[in-house]
């Protein structure tokens, strides 16, 4: 079994939202395989506390207009790791040192990862836990 076609589309649209905001290292994984309750886990990263945020606001608004919504919010008031659970897909939105500290890629590395367009992380950062 892959991600739907439909998690897939919201992970792409998120994963462009959170460009829009400058995120870094974006990537999405396929889970489907190993969890029942999602199928893409999209991860990314942001420098500070209000960049969280408004990586987290942009990906919201741009899932909306897909007529997506949140089933659940975590972290939105620490702003450092903000966790959005639209079913389909899990974002996780985090503070760079939580993304080096928590480094979900090692976690998933052996699912595969969604292509995403080229302009999502253009002139971005290395991938957490890469060692660059």
């Amino acid at each position: 079994m892959t991600a739907t076609d439909r998690a897939i589309q919201l992970a792409v649209a998120a994963a462009e939202a959170a460009s829009d905001k400058l995120a870094d290292d974006i990537v999405a994984f396929d889970v489907s395989e190993r969890m029942a309750i999602t199928d893409v886990f999209l991860v990314c990263s942001a420098s500070n506390d209000r960049q969280v945020r408004s990586v987290v606001d942009a990906v919201e608004e741009k899932l909306r207009d897909l007529g997506a919504r949140p089933v659940s919010r975590e972290g939105e008031r620490e702003g450092r790791w903000v966790l959005l659970d639209y079913v389909e897909i899990v974002v996780h939105v985090q503070h760079a040192e939580e993304r080096v500290f928590y480094a979900l890629e090692r976690l998933w590395k052996d699912c595969p990862t969604i292509e995403l367009p080229a302009e999502v992380n253009a002139g971005r950062g290395p991938r957490a836990g890469d060692g660059a």
